[in-house]
């Protein structure tokens, strides 16, 4: 089991141009090259050459399926559970895997990895002197050549590595990890992020980074009663966005706070460090991350994660994997991987989720795109720009009155008629 994997640090990544032709590999005989193709009715191709483009292998994309072939002998190599090859969903995207290690050709469509596949071709040999010689052949690999007639296909990244393994989606530390959890690959080491996002992590995965501390232990409760009491700041605040996401739709539930923590220093897509509620039942939108490095984990209650292969305004594009993360689990994002998800608190849990979410472009990340995509309820493409409902020391300390005077009665109401708070007792007024 290996950990490296290309899209988790940036020195394993070269960006491309539409206008390139040529791309030589990072290194010979390996490496993953992520494309968009904007005609998915028309094949798409582009061959892998060695050095004096003698030889390589042809690879070919219809509507159909994927066809890849040796340049120099014609020779097939076919997947026999190949039943598809481009798409016409929206928003789709290609990925080629070239793997000299394990002999192995691999294509799918999203996210580079092993949930996306669509076909996989590894070379078998009874003799070991024929397994030697392919493996050098496929060493002697260098450069990928877009074919001219393949004028709709438009190259996004290199990446260094191929794909080769499932990659955990739970991060932990050194001192967490043991030889059997690396063998089983159940945990992504913090080591393998990329450093930006090893800074992020150690900046929120501390014993003391908590919610309930001692000087004010009853922070979640009282979080859980100003979102359950009108007129007090959560329940108020969730009902002035219930148009967050589209304006003449309002949808209480497709609501959550971002409480943010420090200023937006233009390394991110926001304020890198954000405290999100989810009251049970509420979830986000599917939605992307602006390309950039993210670590998340949850502080209090739970939160469901479902991933996507990429962002479609197509509601027939399934997660390729949903999973449930629990108080101090710590899970990760970086511009190529885990990018689109949607987030759940589901409506029988118990308790409201909080989690804090930190980001980080990459230092070769020089767009800086400072927008989540997402999909909105009449399945548009949006552009949300993150925000900040308040900071995080305002918001503590409005929940600190709000709790200290939830028994007070308020000047506004007659105790005989009502005992319910009213919006002027929830900020210190009696």
């Amino acid at each position: 089991m290996t950990y490296s994997n290309p899209a988790l640090k940036a020195p394993l990544a070269k960006p491309l141009k539409a206008s390139d032709t040529f791309i030589p590999l990072l290194v010979n005989g390996q490496g993953t090259l992520l494309f968009s193709n904007n005609d998915n009715t028309q094949p798409c191709a582009f061959f892998v050459y060695n050095a004096d483009k003698s030889d390589g292998y042809n690879v070919q994309l219809t509507p159909e399926n994927v066809n890849v072939s040796r340049i120099s002998t014609l020779d097939k190599y076919v997947d026999s559970t190949n039943s598809s090859g481009l798409t016409n969903l929206p928003g789709a995207y290609y990925w080629f895997s070239l793997d000299a290690q394990n002999q192995t050709l691999r294509v799918g469509i999203g996210e580079a990895r092993v949930e996306t596949i669509i076909y996989k071709y590894t070379f078998l040999f009874t003799d070991d002197a024929d397994r030697k010689a392919n493996k050098l052949f496929i060493e002697s690999l260098n450069t990928i050549q877009i074919s001219q007639e393949s004028s709709a296909l438009q190259p996004i990244k290199l990446l260094r590595d191929p794909v080769t393994n499932l990659l955990a989606s739970e991060v932990k530390n050194t001192e967490e990890i043991s030889m059997l959890d690396i063998a089983l690959g159940l945990y992504l080491p913090k080591a393998n992020l990329s450093l930006g996002a090893q800074q992020l992590y150690d900046c929120i995965s501390g014993k003391q980074f908590i919610l309930d501390a001692p000087d004010f232990p009853d922070f979640v409760q009282a979080i859980e009663y100003s979102i359950k009491t009108p007129g007090c700041y959560c329940y108020e605040r969730l009902r002035e966005k219930s148009t967050e996401f589209h304006k003449d739709k309002p949808n209480l539930l497709e609501t959550y706070l971002r409480i943010t923590l420090g200023q937006n220093n233009g390394e991110s897509p926001g304020i890198p460090y954000v405290m999100e509620i989810w009251p049970v039942g509420h979830y986000s939108p599917i939605h992307n991350h602006g390309g950039a490095d993210a670590v998340i984990r949850v502080l209090n209650g739970e939160i469901n994660v479902s991933q996507f292969p990429f962002l479609s305004t197509s509601n027939t594009v399934k997660p390729f994997a949903v999973t449930d993360y629990h108080k101090d689990q710590i899970t990760w994002i970086s511009p190529t991987l885990n990018q689109v998800h949607q987030l759940k608190n589901l409506p029988e849990n118990a308790y409201t989720c909080i989690t804090i979410q930190c980001y980080l472009y990459e230092q070769s990340d020089n767009a800086h795109y400072d927008y989540f995509d997402y999909i909105d309820g009449d399945g548009k493409q949006q552009q949300y720009e993150p925000d900040s409902d308040m900071d995080f020391a305002h918001f503590r300390n409005k929940m600190k009155v709000e709790w200290t005077n939830r028994l007070k009665p308020s000047i506004m109401q007659l105790p005989e008629k009502s005992t319910k708070p009213t919006f002027l007792s929830c900020f210190g007024f009696s």
